[in-house]
């Protein structure tokens, strides 16, 4: 996937007040630009009965999952009364907010500018794909972690980093997984931010902060690749310290 640009999270009314209106412009503009192509891929790719399997994938690739979500997601929100859409992806899109964004003189929304205009039953199937192609990731999200890690110690403890840290080429659970080794945002209640961790993947080390990461990972989540690293570092780690505070593998 070649690297994408930046989705811009705030309205235009809030992008003036943070001094950030160009970042609001470009990501608009960029919105705006895979609206069309979505429905251009659509035309091409729809025979009149089926939509070919790779239509979702191929805009994936051009504008990246986050920006090709934020459209998707506007598109069912701004046209949540069309019952062409399946209630499973209305659910769906209600899990992402976007904010109203609306022109205080006129009353428009500029959402409106990013709507999909393709047949709602046809952009219902590429939604599906969209779906189908995310979650063949298996990514680790906040349902894979321990429901009180916001209060937990990281230390010793294995943590998954948030895509939202991570460039989305480099997106696989391979890079989300890390043991915490020190610093103090370890603590839930340092002033500290500082995460030291070691990727279970590949050994490397890096700092992070404690807000990069979305919390603590359960071990039942723990896969087999990880759960074999782990116990690597377990080992080393047990000439300097008789007691490991995160998972035990045994």
């Amino acid at each position: 996937m070649a690297e994408v640009s930046h989705v811009y999270p705030y309205a235009c009314e809030e992008a003036k007040r943070l001094d950030q209106l160009t970042q609001w412009r470009e990501s608009h503009k960029e919105n705006i630009t895979c609206k069309n192509a979505i429905k251009e891929a659509i035309c091409r790719d729809f025979d009149g009965m089926h939509l070919d399997t790779g239509c979702a994938e191929k805009i994936i690739g051009d504008y990246g999952f986050k920006r090709v979500n934020w459209v998707l997601v506007n598109t069912v929100q701004q046209k949540e009364w069309d019952g062409r859409f399946s209630h499973d992806n209305k659910d769906w899109a209600k899990r992402t907010y976007i904010p109203p964004d609306e022109d205080n003189f006129t009353g428009y929304s500029r959402n409106l500018d990013f709507v999909v205009d393709s047949h709602p039953a046809v952009l219902d199937g590429f939604i599906n794909q969209y779906r189908r192609v995310y979650e063949a990731l298996k990514l680790f999200e906040h349902s894979h972690c321990e429901p009180d890690s916001e209060n937990m110690n990281y230390e010793d403890r294995v943590l998954v980093l948030s895509t939202d840290s991570i460039k989305e080429s480099g997106w696989s659970q391979q890079n989300q997984l890390w043991l915490a080794i020190g610093g103090f945002g370890c603590s839930p209640n340092s002033i500290g931010r500082a995460v030291f961790a070691t990727c279970l993947s590949d050994g490397r080390e890096a700092r992070w902060n404690r807000l990069d990461f979305i919390g603590t990972l359960q071990e039942t989540f723990l896969p087999d690749w990880a759960r074999e690293k782990l116990a690597e570092l377990q080992k080393q780690s047990a000439r300097d310290s008789p007691h490991f505070g995160g998972m035990e593998i045994k």
